[in-house]
């Protein structure tokens, strides 16, 4: 059986991995795409204040009442690839990843749940 001392250690060495995530609401389309520098961690922080009815963006914590957890699709859309050369920007690369996956999936305007001024991560 493993202690919690091991499991804190594992947890703390885990490295973690820039990304672009998605948050959809299956019923009525809207959608918010963002970036992170630890997408899954910040993936479960958005999910973790919807059930606690603690999210910052009011549209998304109306719609989670509204429509229920079950209508919401929390995921992973690509993550940042590590890289040997010394000029890599991965921060300009999430970037890039984030504006791309928002060409894909419509996430502006009535289908997002972007708020003016705001910046979702």
């Amino acid at each position: 059986m493993t202690n919690r001392k091991t499991l804190k250690r594992e947890y703390l060495d885990t490295k973690t991995r820039a990304g672009v995530y998605a948050i959809r609401n299956q019923i009525t389309g809207r959608a918010l795409v963002a970036g992170s520098a630890n997408a899954q961690g910040t993936l479960n922080r958005h999910h973790f204040e919807l059930q606690c009815g603690q999210h910052r963006n009011a549209k998304l914590a109306q719609d989670w009442v509204e429509h229920g957890e079950a209508s919401f699709l929390f995921e992973v859309l690509d993550m940042v690839k590590p890289s040997e050369d010394p000029a890599f920007n991965a921060a300009q690369e999430l970037d890039m990843l984030v504006s791309l996956w928002r060409q894909e999936i419509p996430c502006h305007g009535e289908l997002g749940y972007d708020e003016p001024g705001r910046n979702p991560r």
